[in-house]
């Protein structure tokens, strides 16, 4: 099958890339504030548990080195969460909320669709190598089978926009001839946050297998233009309608 040529040159999408590179390299978001006298003990607390929990999971973080990190008094975590199962799961909120936000700033919706799906691609990538302890909490909660995020009341209301936002690219592209029709969204979000996930998540592995240029930006920045490249072929218009094979 021949699909046609509906995508714009990748020169044409550094600068969207660039700006979703910068973006996750320098989080601005509340939810991961940096320590110092401006934080609250709140703060303070999620910030310590956050690293806590990266380095040693929930079995293995205790809630005297959370305090002890945080510079709080133990009795205020317990005030405050109840117990570190509650800590955990707030933990895991606010980094969700974190990267929800600087997901949100990437104002897709005022994008060409390519462009808006070449930023959300890259951004995603970079996002989850600028920030090791929201890989490590994901998988970490992944190896719980997601028992804790389970009863957040908050979660699913963080995606629930992100899904129309990028059902709105993805219509815009269709309406442009640039991408093809029947795409689900929740299937290519699944897609694009895999492609940078499992690469980040595997990093280590991947660099005793191939190389340790595995790790550095050349090999980054390769591996951010192949998904763009792999999200955009895959998005573009089909010069025939497809035949299901029998």
């Amino acid at each position: 099958m021949n699909r046609s040529s509906g995508s714009p040159p990748m020169g044409s999408l550094a600068g969207p890339c660039q700006d979703a590179r910068s973006m996750a390299k320098n989080p601005t978001s509340p939810a991961l504030p940096r320590r110092g006298r401006s934080m609250t003990i709140r703060e303070r607390i999620l910030d310590a548990a956050r690293l806590e929990f990266a380095e040693k999971g929930l079995a293995g973080a205790r809630v005297d080195d959370i305090a002890a990190r945080a510079e709080a008094n133990k009795r205020l975590i317990y005030a405050y969460y109840g117990n570190k199962e509650a800590l955990w799961l707030t933990v895991l909120e606010t980094v969700y909320a974190a990267k929800r936000d600087e997901e949100r700033a990437l104002n897709v919706d005022a994008l060409p669709p390519p462009e808006a799906m070449a930023r959300l691609v890259a951004f995603n990538l970079r996002y989850t190598m600028a920030h090791p302890d929201y890989v490590a909490l994901v998988n970490q909660e992944n190896i719980h089978r997601a028992s804790y995020l389970q009863r957040s009341e908050r979660l699913r209301g963080l995606y629930t926009p992100l899904l129309d936002s990028l059902r709105s690219v993805l219509e815009r592209g269709v309406a442009a001839g640039v991408f093809r029709q029947g795409v689900d969204p929740l299937q290519l979000y699944v897609t694009i946050v895999g492609l940078g996930h499992y690469y980040v998540a595997n990093r280590h592995t991947l660099a005793a297998i191939f190389g340790p240029g595995m790790n550095d930006e050349a090999a980054l920045a390769a591996r951010e233009k192949h998904c763009i490249d792999v999200v955009l072929g895959y998005l573009q218009p089909f010069a025939d309608p497809p035949r299901t094979a029998i």
